[in-house]
């Protein structure tokens, strides 16, 4: 069957995130063009030299670049934490255990309730230019309750991830072992054929190192392939033990050994930062300069989360992490398109090259830079997500 091509001209300022194709690590072009064949890329280049298309698109000046990638959220959820929030910015400090709330409302919830959640959280992103998500399980902490968040999930995403190891259950709070064995058994077989991923929130008040190792081994052992909550409260052994284990990546990275740098800088685990969760707890950030200077790969992610980051807007973390994390405009959009592929290990995403799904993004400006230089402005005019265009 023949599809349609679209040729996507005027283009200001091109993010291609193939330096074999432009400046710099962005592979930046400027009056560049795309075609677009049905849902992939089928051409780049000089906008003299694009060939014929069935539509033509005039960018107008403005600047393209690939979907946004957050591959760090948590969207399948019912409830509200506000209260919680008001108290934190009020004085009170943030702790794993406020995740309680969101269980016993997630718990209660309706599957169509919690299916219409997700799909709103989907298409928020989606109008602010995040075309790839990941989505965990973890608010349920049932057998029941985290099957049915990831198939719920696995209808918007394939990026499904299995937290059943968030916090220790409620039921099983004299007994976290016991909720061990039930999320490396019981609960792993029911979760499973749904997930792609395997997570551990590793990290005092949720599972120590020895708890996270055997959640993450068990879900090696079925298939899946780990990430890791890891190192986000204080200094532990999350980040060594996910490139101990080999895991796609280590999440949040906000208290770190020079030991734990060295291990990411010389693995393949991504450091995914999430500064939304700083940003909303008045924590410290982590430092994105001193994972860079080391050679360490670095995504960005929103965390989007009822309690500790409730924000789906990917430009909001670039202009957080350039304004306080010491990341330049460039380095911070690349961690938000082509390293949050990385943190999924995909390589259909976050660039725009020949053969790429056609997952782009148009800005109301004249260059990427501007993600950071104007926070909090709406700034998308288009979105493509696998050729068709959403917004």
């Amino acid at each position: 069957m023949s599809t349609r091509t679209t040729l996507i001209t005027g283009i200001g300022s091109l993010v291609t995130n193939d330096p074999g194709q432009g400046a710099g690590p962005l592979g930046l072009l400027t009056d560049a063009a795309v075609v677009l064949d049905g849902d992939t890329v089928a051409w780049v280049g000089p906008a003299a030299q694009a060939p014929a298309a069935d539509e033509r698109f005039d960018a107008e000046g403005r600047a393209l670049l690939p979907g946004f990638v957050d591959s760090h959220a948590h969207l399948v959820f019912a409830g509200d934490r506000t209260a919680e929030f008001n108290a934190r910015m009020s004085g009170q400090s943030y702790s794993a255990g406020g995740i309680r709330t969101t269980v016993a409302a997630t718990r209660a919830a309706s599957d169509a309730e919690l299916e219409a959640n997700l799909a709103g959280f989907v298409r928020e992103a989606l109008r602010q230019g995040t075309t790839t998500i990941e989505c965990k399980s973890g608010y349920g902490l049932t057998v029941e309750d985290e099957a049915r968040a990831l198939r719920i999930a696995a209808q918007y995403t394939p990026e499904t991830t299995y937290l059943g190891a968030h916090i220790v259950a409620p039921e099983y709070a004299e007994d976290p072992a016991g909720y061990v064995d039930l999320v490396t058994g019981e609960m792993l077989d029911a979760c499973a054929p749904h997930a792609r991923w395997v997570d551990v929130f590793c990290e005092k008040g949720a599972f120590d190192g020895d708890q996270a190792r055997a959640v993450l081994t068990a879900g090696i052992e079925r298939g899946l392939t780990p990430r890791v909550h890891a190192n986000q409260l204080t200094y532990g052994p999350g980040v060594q033990l996910a490139v101990e284990l080999g895991a796609a990546s280590a999440d949040h990275c906000t208290h770190l050994t020079d030991e734990d740098v060295a291990a990411l800088a010389g693995s393949a685990t991504v450091a995914t930062l999430l500064p939304g969760a700083e940003f909303s707890t008045r924590a410290e950030y982590p430092s994105g300069r001193r994972l860079l200077d080391a050679g360490a790969v670095v995504a960005l992610s929103t965390d989007c989360n009822p309690g500790s980051s409730f924000t789906s807007s990917m430009a909001f973390c670039i202009a957080v992490a350039v304004r306080e994390m010491g990341m330049t405009p460039d380095e911070a959009v690349w961690a938000a398109t082509a390293g949050g592929a990385h943190a999924l290990r995909r390589t259909d995403v976050g660039t725009i090259a020949v053969g790429a799904r056609a997952d782009l993004l148009l800005l109301d400006a004249p260059s990427h830079v501007h993600l950071a230089y104007r926070p909090g402005v709406p700034l998308t005019a288009a979105v493509w997500r696998a050729g068709v265009r959403e917004v």
